[in-house]
This record gives C-alpha cells, structure tokens and sequence, in this order.
C-alpha cells in the first residue's frame, strides 16, 4: 500500500477535528473566563488553529489531496474564525463591526470562489490570504489568552490591534480576489 493510500483520509479526519474543537471553543468562551477556563479556551483554539497547517501540511506530503477536503479545510477555517470573532464580541474584546467586516469578507470571497468554480476557474488561496489568515489567527488567540497569566501590559490592547491589521489585510485581500476574478462576474 503506497504512502498517500495508507494517509488518504488522515487529512480529512484533522479537518474534522477542528470542527469539533470549534464547537468546544464556542462552548468554552460561554462561561466566565476564568484563568483556567480561558486558558483552556486558548489552549483549544491554538490547537484548532495549528491543525489548518497541520493537514494542509499532511495533504500534499502524502498526496492525499480529496474533494472533500478541498471543500471542508476553508470552510473549517472560516468556521474557527467565525465562532472566535463572534464568542469574543459579548466579552467585550472585539467590536461587532469588526467581526462583520470580517465575516462579511468571507462571505462574499466564498461566494465569488462558488462563482469562479462554477465557472470551470480554480480559484487557490492566495499569499495575502495567507498571511490575513494568520494574522487572525494570532490576533484572536491574543484576544482569547487569560489576562493576568503573563505579565504582558496591553496584552488585549495587542490583540486588538493585530487584529485591526488582519482586518486591514481581510479587506485588501477580498478586494484582490475580486479583481482577479473580474472577468467571472463581469460576463455577459
């Protein structure tokens, strides 16, 4: 049995989990963030966030590339970063116009991609995305990690303001999605 048959799956199965540790995450941000139970949150969406490398990682080492995975690894990341953004709002971390920015981003690339691929035009993540991608990730688990914990002045602060510049390039990023693919939805 070749390599990318014994691991044909294994990408797959680490999406899954990052589903199940967002639910876990959504949970965790419910209760009183304590210093235990907002460590746990972070812990648990370091975690969520380090498996959208670990099975893209996984999938092109062992050739192991699905449709399905090409579907459910973005959406599990626009999923993370959705219950992330909204759980943080009722805390008082984030401003609601922000997170709607940034969904609404999301929303409208995914649907410009649905467009595009309807269309016969493969649409692949770009290097700009990448990098909002990671910057939300960093900006949010600063967000999520217990205040007090480290001594780090302005820990949220810093958060908040990695955050800004994810949105920042959420916004340039969508923008350039949307010149790239012009000609799709500027078709007769």
């Amino acid at each position: 049995m070749s390599k990318a048959n014994r691991f044909r799956n294994l990408p797959n199965l680490i999406t899954a989990v990052r589903f199940l540790l967002t639910a876990l995450l959504a949970v965790l941000l419910m209760f009183e963030q304590t210093t235990p139970i907002a460590f746990f949150s972070w812990f648990v969406f370091t975690v969520a966030a380090s498996t959208d490398w670990v099975d893209g990682y996984v999938a092109r080492r062992y050739e192991a590339v699905t449709v399905l995975g090409k579907l459910m690894d973005p959406l599990a990341d626009k999923v993370l970063v959705t219950a992330a953004l909204i759980m943080l709002i009722p805390l008082d971390r984030l401003p609601a116009w922000v997170a709607l920015v940034i969904l609404s981003r999301e929303m409208m690339v995914t649907g410009l991609r649905g467009v595009a691929s309807a269309s016969g035009v493969v649409v692949a993540a770009s290097g700009l995305g990448k990098i909002k991608s990671i910057m939300q990730y960093i900006g949010l688990g600063t967000l999520i990690f217990p205040l007090g914990l480290v001594p780090i002045p302005y820990l949220h602060q810093i958060g908040l303001a990695l955050l800004y510049v994810a949105l920042v390039l959420t916004v340039w990023s969508g923008l350039d999605y949307f010149y790239k693919l012009r000609s799709v939805f500027l078709e007769d």
